[in-house]
């Protein structure tokens, strides 16, 4: 092939193609219609190659390519529909993501490999978070987890904005902390597509995102084939699995934060007691002294073991950023207020 640059034409001096699909069309056209469609069909494949994204390519050229083309898009749409309305994107999202990790690290030359562990329940009873786990260097014991959430329903949830009185809902925050604890990863990582990601996630991060001692967050596009934020996101969460190291806390400033701590329950202790002089008219501020208390409570229950410790394990992290524990506690005094 030779560009005249002059003319501003193509120039094939010759041309040959083995290709059954190609063949088999242009044998079913007129022998007097074959040049025609040649010529079509090479400008419409350079369109394809300008167009970002496929259905935009089906939508300008569908009249060119007349009834047959037109079909082709109709399905093109059909499975696109489906995919956004199926369940079934989330596993079609774990495969293709575990696929292309697999590709990326045979391409960077890695040891790494990513394994579809979502149909099996991990260290967290009945628990199966965790769709992907990488094994960094193809060692077990140091692992990445990864969670596909293609649902426009999570939320960011950071632990500022979290209400444990009200219904359980999953969120960025807490998917997260669950894979690292359920997998017993070093890391975690949780992979939203692009079209089906809330605005308060898409706020914190527009591609990556990164919450200290929580995970990262990659944000996809499914559709264009991109994972190119997931391999910046992997890396990123690479680097702190292997180079991470246990941290010496100052034991004697986490002291200090107790103490303030129980003094603030005894002094709300002391609150509830004149507040339970009156009690008829002070229901309601006694339900959320109590709630106060117990927060305070499970508050100390983990800065204590913290301190003890200098550390969280995963599981504990997940728990007291879930709070549960105090919920199920706080329903109990909350049935006891209303009988007095």
């Amino acid at each position: 092939m030779r560009l005249n640059q002059k003319n501003k034409r193509i120039e094939i001096s010759s041309f040959e193609l083995d290709n059954e699909i190609v063949f088999n069309y242009f044998d079913s056209i007129p022998a007097a219609e074959r040049d025609d469609k040649l010529l079509k069909a090479i400008y419409i494949g350079v369109l394809a190659l300008m167009e970002d994204r496929f259905s935009s390519f089906l939508s300008k050229t569908s009249n060119e390519l007349g009834t047959e083309l037109e079909s082709l898009k109709m399905i093109f749409d059909m499975k696109q529909e489906l995919f956004y309305k199926s369940t079934i994107k989330g596993v079609l999202a774990e495969d293709d993501i575990a696929e292309f990790l697999n590709e990326y690290f045979a391409e960077k030359k890695m040891k790494d490999r990513a394994l579809l562990t979502g149909n099996a329940a991990g260290t967290i009873p009945k628990n199966k978070t965790g769709d992907i786990v990488c094994e960094v260097n193809g060692t077990p014991e140091l692992k990445i987890a990864i969670e596909c959430k293609f649902d426009k329903s999570i939320k960011l949830g950071p632990i500022d904005s979290k209400d444990i009185f009200i219904r359980k809902t999953d969120t960025a925050w807490s998917q997260l902390m669950e894979a690292q604890a359920n997998r017993e990863a070093k890391v975690s990582i949780i992979v939203l597509d692009r079209s089906l990601v809330d605005n308060s996630i898409l706020k914190f991060a527009e591609n990556v995102g990164f919450i200290p001692e929580i995970g990262f967050i990659a944000i996809i596009d499914s559709q264009k084939g991109d994972y190119t934020n997931l391999a910046i996101a992997y890396m990123l969460a690479r680097d702190i699995a292997i180079n991470a190291k246990q941290t010496d806390f100052d034991k004697e400033t986490l002291s200090f934060i107790l103490t303030r701590i129980i003094k603030d329950i005894q002094e709300v202790r002391s609150i509830k007691s004149l507040v339970e002089k009156n009690i008829d008219n002070n229901k309601a501020i006694l339900k959320q002294l109590d709630k106060s208390m117990q927060l305070m409570e499970f508050n100390q229950l983990y800065l204590n073991r913290f301190f003890e410790t200098g550390t969280l394990t995963k599981k504990d992290l997940l728990d007291f950023y879930m709070g549960e524990e105090v919920k199920d506690q706080f329903k109990l005094i909350e049935k006891e207020i209303e009988e007095l």
